[in-house]
């Protein structure tokens, strides 16, 4: 059974903002674990990241800066009980900061007189099982559901809100539907396949019907590591500027990152393990192609699905990286220009290991692939400067 909790009464999941668009529902993930969870939202860049270089090392990667600062900024503002209090920290428990964020936090927390906070991680790596939050039914199924409900209001709020005629229906509409999704998540009702499939339908046909412009647009892709391409704090939100700009982003959705993830993690061994992750990977893609299904229905435009993307790819991006991101930057920059989307961003974090081996080494290579299309790599960065990267956004834009 699902337990329906009191937000007042039970301790505090603080998220350090990455998921703009999902935390709202993938906080319900631990709703029936005990905790209030609380998606840190802070979005003044400039405060955050001078919080968060007071309490970790300037050569460590970017969004774990931003991430401390955020938290920080939290924990200063004496909304949480500190011994009631938990940090949620990535989860992909690999060589990158899925691993690496958890003593790296624990010690940022002892640094800035927060010591009683403890630590939290969810990953299928077995890594700190002793702080890990088990994976359990209840867990899983609300994950999914906020996964994909979160991937199709974004993507279907990206293709709107730049040509709607009255400014904010799409803010109002995503709100609208978020809350709707809430309440079901919540009190964990209408979580089948079948309702699902239906809400993907309904969903795309109500963005449809909001009074949009014909003016023909830029779609810049845009092609990021985890944390900058789904958190505007991370990405300095390039999808407004794209916006302000005339533009139409595309950011694809976190699904095609699941995929991923279980694909490149799951065990060589064929064992028990194995098989669990292999029928995930089956409902997923299953969902995944009940989801494209129901954007171009409508009208709507979405990446090729994960396994078209992969196989896409294959003669052009090696499989033998999968720390972080991986293989998957250099697939969706191939799927972007396959579907005709000729100018692709591409943002890389500073200290961002992953970006700089799979990303940085990858993008030159794909231009010589691809001499029609424009590939452009950007870098966040403490002591950079934004107006260089806008520069270079606009750059692109004109191109």
């Amino acid at each position: 059974m699902y337990k329906i909790l009191s937000e007042k009464e039970e301790n505090t999941i603080l998220l350090p903002a990455t998921l703009d668009s999902h935390f709202p529902l993938l906080k319900y993930m631990f709703w029936s674990k005990g905790y209030c969870v609380v998606p840190l939202d802070e979005s003044d860049e400039f405060e955050v990241r001078s919080e968060g270089l007071k309490y970790s090392n300037h050569d460590i990667c970017y969004p774990y800066v931003l991430m401390t600062g955020q938290v920080v900024r939290a924990l200063k503002s004496g909304l949480y009980d500190p011994k009631k209090t938990f940090i949620s920290m990535p989860p992909a428990g690999d060589e990158c900061r899925g691993a690496c964020y958890i003593g790296l936090m624990k010690r940022s927390l002892e640094m800035s007189h927060f010591g009683d906070v403890r630590v939290l991680t969810i990953n299928v790596r077995h890594v700190r099982d002793d702080i890990s939050l088990k994976i359990n039914y209840d867990l899983a199924i609300r994950g999914v559901f906020g996964l994909f409900y979160g991937d199709i209001i974004m993507l279907l709020s990206n293709q709107v809100r730049p040509y709607e005629i009255n400014k904010g229906d799409t803010d109002k509409l995503s709100k609208h539907w978020t809350d709707v999704l809430s309440e079901d998540l919540k009190l964990a009702k209408n979580l089948t396949i079948g309702r699902m499939k239906d809400n993907f339908r309904k969903i795309a046909e109500s963005f449809s019907k909001i009074e949009r412009d014909k003016k023909k647009r830029q779609i810049i892709g845009v092609v990021a590591e985890f944390y900058v391409k789904y958190c505007a704090l991370g990405n300095w939100d390039i999808v407004k500027f794209l916006e302000d700009n005339g533009c139409e982003a595309h950011v694809n959705g976190a699904s095609w990152y699941a995929l991923y993830y279980i694909d490149s993690h799951k065990p060589d061994r064929y064992n028990i393990e194995r098989m669990g992750f292999e029928a995930v990977k089956k409902l997923v893609v299953h969902l995944q192609d009940a989801m494209i299904d129901a954007l171009k229905e409508y009208g709507f435009h979405c990446l090729s699905n994960y396994e078209a993307m992969d196989n896409g790819s294959r003669d052009l991006v090696s499989r033998t990286f999968t720390i972080g991101d991986g293989w998957l930057m250099g697939s969706e920059v191939i799927d972007y220009i396959h579907n005709d989307i000729k100018k692709v961003l591409c943002i890389a974090p500073f200290g961002c290991m992953a970006n700089v081996c799979a990303g940085r080494g990858m993008y030159p290579y794909l231009q010589r692939e691809f001499p029609g299309a424009s590939i452009a790599v950007l870098e966040t960065d403490a002591s950079s400067s934004k107006l260089n990267y806008y520069n270079r956004v606009r750059m692109l834009i004109d191109r």
